[in-house]
């Protein structure tokens, strides 16, 4: 029992004794008091140790954050509900961060951990089929696409990560019953691994004979960033469109981002970090509980590099993309990018913004997965897991994962030449039905200045616009 000072005494669950705690060897393991925490409590504490072990990690203090990792093992769990699942992800991501400063126990480590191709396109079929996410911005680029091409006969279409099928094989549908007749359709897939376009290929040929469209597949087996624009074969007299899904923050990494070091007051800031305040818990998901405030009063020390700064420093590689495109003159390009604040210089500030995107992407799983799902293991551990990996455990150019919110695309859109294009009332109208078809009142799709943002709750989570090429 602990008494505070003016008012009647605290009662000593464990949630309000862990408050008063520091993590520190004294509590020993393997920490019998925790088993004690309910549901909501241990959701709570564990946002609390992966936040301390965050400033321990950034700071270098690694015991530490040895000491917060070992607490989070005995409440995080692969296969528990959602909080425990992504805690575990979390803590793996901030271990990987550890490892490397280490890099030849890291690389020892992990030298036989080579993911398989197929995996990682297996992995991405099930993101698709599972969620409705792609499925809505494939109806919307699409019919973006169609009413750009109205009256067009010869059409180009590039595709920048052309590993799915199912969008070009339902816009030969749509143009093989044009009042005018079908155009003559021209698509150029981008991937890095021959045998997905060769898959592509295949069937988009075969659907179009059947449909009795003409039609070409250009293969360019390449990364997007050492993609050669001349490789596109953009060809006077057709009418081009561009489709980016999940692509163009890739590349707003850089080979010459400096890591900062922390300085001391950041040092001092984060091995005094306190959690004095917990509110009453009343709220059942993890995205409430990440909105308390616990996370919300947390922020990056003022001595770090902006983000915004270090953006600036290193958009070469993302601005000179961008301008490769508007030199193709599209009369539409569609992106799809997930709607997060990913990008930030420090630490902190993308752990906390992460915690909330999977918070909400986690919460999504649980409503409509069964705990026991394979295929929800997989993608929770080879999708999910990974990207938190890359944003958490990653710097410089190994760091792809670096997703910014539709503003921020917006801002470099303008500055590579590109206006902005109201997606179609008649799209959105198709994107509707297609998410309310799903059976689950969790998705959901608002409109935001013409653009589309495809949410999980409120929360959004995807954004889709289209844009033109100013001259």
């Amino acid at each position: 029992m602990f008494q505070d000072e003016g008012t009647s005494s605290i009662t000593s669950s464990p949630l309000q004794f862990f408050t008063m705690m520091s993590l520190s060897p004294k509590l020993g393991s393997p920490y019998p008091w925790l088993r004690e925490l309910k549901s909501e409590e241990r959701g709570l504490y564990l946002i609390h140790l992966l936040l301390t072990c965050a400033n321990h990690v950034a700071v270098g203090s690694l015991d530490s954050a040895n000491l917060a990792l070992d607490q989070i093992s005995h409440l995080a769990s692969a296969d528990g509900d959602t909080m425990q699942r992504i805690a575990a992800y979390f803590a793996e991501a901030l271990a990987d961060r550890i490892l490397k400063t280490w890099p030849g126990l890291y690389k020892a480590f992990n030298s036989t951990k080579i993911p398989m191709v197929s995996e990682k396109i297996l992995v991405k079929k099930l993101f698709f089929e599972m969620f409705p996410f792609l499925k809505v911005a494939f109806v919307l680029t699409n019919q973006a696409i169609v009413e750009a091409m109205e009256g067009e006969k010869m059409i180009h279409i590039i595709d920048l990560n052309a590993n799915e099928t199912a969008q070009w094989l339902a816009l030969l549908q749509v143009l093989s019953v044009r009042p005018e007749g079908p155009p003559h359709l021209r698509i150029t897939g981008v991937h890095p691994q021959k045998e997905v376009l060769d898959h592509m290929a295949r069937r988009l040929t075969d659907e179009a004979e059947k449909l009795d469209i003409p039609f070409q597949f250009n293969s360019v087996i390449s990364r997007l960033d050492d993609l050669d624009m001349e490789k596109l074969r953009v060809k006077t007299g057709e009418a081009l469109a561009i489709n980016s899904v999940l692509q163009l923050h890739t590349l707003l990494g850089c080979d010459n981002e400096v890591l900062q070091k922390p300085s001391p007051s950041a040092a001092k800031s984060a091995n005094g970090v306190q959690y004095s305040r917990y509110p009453h818990l009343n709220q059942t998901t993890l995205s409430d509980l990440l909105d308390k405030d616990l996370v919300n009063g947390c922020s990056p020390s003022s001595d770090s590099v902006s983000s915004s700064a270090l953006s600036q420093a290193n958009a070469t590689k993302i601005d000179s993309f961008l301008n490769g495109l508007w030199s193709l003159t599209p009369k539409v390009m569609v992106v799809t990018e997930q709607d997060s604040n990913h990008n930030g210089s420090t630490l902190m500030e993308r752990l906390l913004e992460a915690l909330h995107t999977y918070a909400a992407i986690f919460d999504c799983l649980e409503s409509n997965m069964s705990r026991t799902s394979l295929e929800r293991l997989k993608l929770e551990k080879m999708l999910f897991g990974e990207e938190i990996k890359n944003i958490i455990a990653c710097e410089g150019a190994e760091r792809k994962e670096r997703h910014e919110k539709r503003e921020k695309w917006s801002q470099r859109f303008d500055v590579a030449g590109f206006r902005h294009v109201s997606l179609s009332y008649y799209g959105m109208i198709q994107a509707r039905s297609l998410l309310q078809g799903y059976g689950c009142d969790g998705y959901r799709m608002k409109e935001e200045n013409g653009c589309v943002m495809i949410c999980w709750q409120d929360r959004p989570l995807f954004s889709v616009s289209a844009w033109r090429c100013c001259k």
